[in-house]
């Protein structure tokens, strides 16, 4: 009984120094935000200013950057979940040859090292000829990010109650009616946890991106470049504000998933 009374004080200590140490670079991050460095430099405390965050362009190349990681995030993820979702569906409704072969094949670029496969593109890219640049960047981040989708996607459907796809048959819909009405809605929150799963890990993506960007600089490689002269503020402006994007984004759904539950929960 001493044993079980001192691990569930000790659990929430744990857990608590866990999260404060994870949260020890965000909130350095968020604080240099409001920095008053000169230049480039950005590693000593210089005083308060709300100056960084009215004009985040200020520094060269950044608001760039940025933009060009949100479009590679963006096309490669639109890519990455259309192709996956149809997969996904594939490997769980249908049977063909070498179904399993597929299906196991899809886990080895999750198990494979960033390293690894960033540098096996390039050498790719360089034997076919492909100058380096955006289309390369989203070839790579696609095949890196399918996998990822395809798992997530296809958790969903082997959730999928058939009689209702059934029922729907029965009702004289077309496939094309069931898929629409019927199967995409329900695959929906499932598609769009893949899709910002994949967004994410596009938009945080360096090792890839280093070794098949070409001329093209996206947000995490101006960072690695900047950081060895201390990253600028306005860089820590951007981190700072997809952040909190990403918890009110969480948040808005958590509280909407919790009133639909409770609206579901009356009517029942």
């Amino acid at each position: 009984m001493k044993k079980l009374r001192l691990g569930r004080r000790i659990l929430p200590l744990y857990s608590l120094l866990a999260l404060v140490y994870l949260l020890i670079p965000i909130a350095y991050t968020i604080a240099f935000s409001f920095n008053n460095s000169k230049g480039r430099t950005n590693t000593t405390w210089q005083g308060f200013t709300f100056s960084k965050w009215g004009d985040v362009c200020n520094q060269a190349g950044i608001c760039e950057a940025f933009g060009n990681s949100l479009f590679i995030g963006a096309v490669s993820t639109l890519v990455a979940t259309v192709l996956g979702t149809a997969i996904a569906i594939a490997l769980v409704r249908y049977r063909f040859k070498f179904r399993s072969l597929v299906s196991l094949s899809l886990f080895l670029p999750m198990a494979t090292p960033e390293v690894v496969m960033g540098a096996g593109l390039a050498a790719l890219f360089f034997n076919l000829g492909a100058e380096q640049g955006f289309a390369t960047i989203i070839i790579s981040h696609v095949m890196f990010c399918l996998s990822f989708v395809v798992v997530t996607v296809k958790a969903r459907v082997q959730t999928l109650d058939p009689v209702l796809e059934e029922a729907g048959r029965d009702l004289y819909a077309n496939p094309a009616q069931v898929f629409w009405r019927i199967t995409f809605p329900l695959l929906l929150p499932g598609i769009v946890s893949a899709a910002l799963l994949s967004f994410a890990l596009s938009f945080d993506d360096f090792i890839i991106t280093y070794f098949n960007a070409g001329p093209v600089t996206t947000f995490p490689l101006l960072i690695y470049v900047a950081a060895s002269k201390g990253v600028p503020a306005e860089t820590n402006v951007i981190a700072s504000g997809v952040f909190l994007l990403a918890i009110f984004t969480v948040i808005g759904t958590q509280i909407a998933s919790n009133a639909r539950a409770r609206r579901h929960a009356k009517f029942n």
